[in-house]
């Protein structure tokens, strides 16, 4: 079959329906965040109602519909309409035949058996479909064979046959039919861009008027970058930064002219499938078919208490204000002595407009720009001299023997700035410039200063070591209980040899112990980081070793019960120089009482041992008398010495409970010191 006829046929199978006509929004405004989203604004110039045309890709149709805003001061929005997220699939859904079958006309025949049709040409016939049959051929040479397809209709004057593929035209009688053979042909036309969806938005007004459609959807993170170009001259007190921006356009449009916007901050941002259909899942009961009637057994019931209850709780975010009118930046002064300026480095051909916002910095570009799909774009954003100090950095807990060399960079310029590598470059007293090492820039308010590590400091060799002191510090009794303090001191020890022929700044990082106190050196002038001291030594010039000490210290509170210490730490708590003589003499006094009971109560212990010595001797002794012939001499003897310990038990007995009262008049002498204590 020739491609000829098979447009001849399907042309003939459909009766075309029009569509209305929509405008193309044009692509003016594209505003790219740091965090991972890109703003895009379009326009259109329209009259009275309106039809706007938009086109997206598929992933990108749920941003979309969260967040597309149309701003029409004229006019008001009618709805926005789209296919469905299957259109095809759709179409197909109430048509009495499938997709497959419009592979073919004899496919699409085979699946309409029954529908009259009509052909023309020399054998015009009219009928229902019977049959649509494959079958192969010989041609004329006896060689090959083709194959055609062959037609049975039912037709007034009985079943008929042709062969489609010689036939000039087919056709639909039923006009019903045709229309639905052109709407799914039309439906995989609109389905051919598989990743894309076409959205279509009325607008309702007078008049001519300008529409402007925005929304938001998930964008390549656009990038920062900095060259940092410091003076030959050390105590040059300024050098020059320049920032540069890295863009990346993957829309799948190309941006024309547009107005472009970076915006560095971090939002807060959703997705959501808005654009998936959801059902909700009903439980399924069964039919009921009369049967055999069984009633149940009753058993009985209790009442039922309780209720149950359920609440839906929505909530919609609106979406965030259009950011404030952008100001240009502008370099300040920062006071300090003049010096020759540097020379200068080539800046970009324009000046972008930067702006603080409350949570973000904007970076605004003067002209519009021109960026294909798939090309990346990097212009300069920032060009100025900024507040530069040369040092070394020394992060106590990660640097071996030699610190890093860095810079204190002050961002004193009107709006802050996004993170990014920074580049470091170095100009020497000639004018040649070298590449001297790279470093990390966090966001940078202004205002605000950042230490940058980029290379390894060999000219400086630093030896530290750390000790441990813990000792007494102040002890005081009240209501008798001795509260003491220790001092718990950690000392760093930093030995530093210094650069031979200039003089270096240091800065040494070291870990804030949680719950600890800086004592040395003075807090004046000590900066805190992220859980760190930072501090700062001068290092004048000179092969020289010099010694640095870094002291922090915590107090321990510590609580002993008088009445239950332990005698060795009373005794050693009473000698401690640290305490108040008035202390020291009251634990001395409850040393000594508590020296009487333990007297007292030793007493008690000799009168139970020698008790215990009786019982266990009159023990042996009626073992014995057991075994002994009565009234014998043994006997006798043994009944004297029972009679004789039973008299010293008595005597022991007595002993012992004046023993206990000489503990409990020596327990009552410790209270009562004790307790008048503090």
């Amino acid at each position: 079959m020739t491609k000829r006829l098979i447009a001849a046929i399907l042309t003939a199978f459909v009766a075309w329906p029009t569509l209305a006509a929509a405008q193309e929004l044009a692509l003016k405004r594209v505003m790219l965040s740091s965090g991972g989203l890109g703003y895009f604004e379009y326009e259109a110039v329209v009259e009275n109602d309106a039809t706007l045309k938009l086109t997206v890709s598929l992933e990108q149709v749920d941003d979309v519909l969260k967040s597309l805003v149309v701003y029409d001061d004229k006019g008001a929005v009618g709805g926005l309409s789209l296919p469905g997220r299957e259109p095809l699939k759709q179409a197909f859904k109430e048509l009495p035949f499938d997709q497959a079958s419009l592979e073919s006309p004899s496919a699409l025949l085979s699946a309409l058996k029954g529908a009259q049709i009509s052909t023309g040409g020399s054998r015009a016939m009219s009928g229902r479909i019977v049959s649509v049959e494959e079958e192969t051929v010989a041609l004329g040479d006896g060689k090959t064979t083709t194959k055609r397809t062959r037609v049975t209709l039912f037709t007034e004057r009985g079943l008929q046959q042709f062969i489609l593929e010689d036939a000039e035209n087919l056709q639909f009688t039923d006009a019903t039919l045709r229309e639905k053979v052109g709407q799914a042909l039309l439906a995989i036309q609109a389905n051919r861009a598989k990743e894309a969806r076409t959205l279509e938005l009325s607008s309702r007004g007078q008049g001519k008027r300008t529409v402007r459609v925005a929304y938001i959807v998930e964008a390549p993170v656009w990038k920062a970058s900095y060259r940092l170009t410091l003076p030959g001259d050390p105590a040059t007190p300024r050098s020059a930064l320049q920032g540069w921006a890295t863009v990346e356009n993957l829309s799948g449009k190309d941006w024309t002219d547009v107005e472009l916007t970076l915006v560095s901050g971090r939002p807060v941002a959703f997705r959501q499938a808005l654009y998936e259909a959801y059902y909700v899942t009903r439980p399924e009961v069964p039919v009921e078919v009369a049967g055999r009637l069984m009633p149940n057994v009753d058993r009985g019931g209790v009442a039922a208490k309780g209720a149950m209850a359920g609440a839906v709780l929505g909530a919609i975010m609106p979406p965030p204000p259009p950011p404030a009118p952008a100001n240009r930046m502008q370099e300040r002064s920062v006071g300090r002595p003049a010096a020759a300026p540097p020379p200068p480095v080539a800046g970009g051909a324009e000046q972008i407009e930067a702006t603080d916002a409350a949570t973000q910095v904007v970076f605004k570009f003067p002209r519009s720009v021109t960026v294909e799909n798939g090309r990346t774009l990097s212009i300069p954003i920032l060009d100025r001299q900024v507040p530069v100090a040369r040092l070394a950095l020394y992060p106590a807990d990660t640097s071996g023997r030699n610190p890093l060399a860095a810079v204190r960079l002050t961002n004193d310029g009107d709006s802050g700035l996004p993170p990014g590598i920074l580049t470091i470059y170095e100009r020497d007293k000639v004018g040649s410039v070298s590449y001297v090492g790279d470093a990390r820039l966090s966001g940078f308010p202004t205002g605000e200063t950042r230490l940058l590590a980029y290379a390894l400091d060999e000219k400086i060799i630093i030896e530290r070591d750390s000790t441990q002191t813990d000792r007494l510090a102040t002890g005081s009794i009240v209501q008798g209980v001795l509260r003491y303090s220790r001092l718990v001191r950690q000392t760093t020890t930093y030995r530093v040899r210094g650069p031979a022929k200039e003089p270096r700044q240091l800065v040494i990082v070291q870990q804030r112990l949680a719950g600890w106190t800086l004592a040395k050196p003075e807090a004046k002038g000590v900066e805190i980081s992220e859980g760190n001291y930072r501090m700062t030594f001068q290092l004048p010039g000179g092969d020289q070793t010099h010694s640095y000490d870094v002291v922090q210290e915590r107090v321990q509170v510590q609580e002993l019960r008088l009445l239950d210490g332990a005698a060795d730490q009373i005794r050693l708590y009473s000698q401690a120089t640290e305490f108040d003589a008035k202390t020291r003499d009251a634990l001395i006094k409850v040393l000594q009482l508590q020296q009487t009971v333990a007297q007292a109560q030793l007493k008690v212990t000799q009168t139970d041992t020698e008790r215990t010595q009786i019982v266990q001797e009159q023990g042996r002794l009626r073992e014995n008398l057991a075994r002994v012939p009565a009234n014998s001499d043994l006997q006798r003897r043994y009944l004297a010495t029972l009679d004789k310990q039973e008299t010293e038990l008595e005597a022991l007995a007595k002993r012992r409970t004046d023993a206990e009262k000489g503990v409990e008049v020596a327990r009552d002498a410790l209270r009562a010191f004790v307790a008048q204590l503090g």
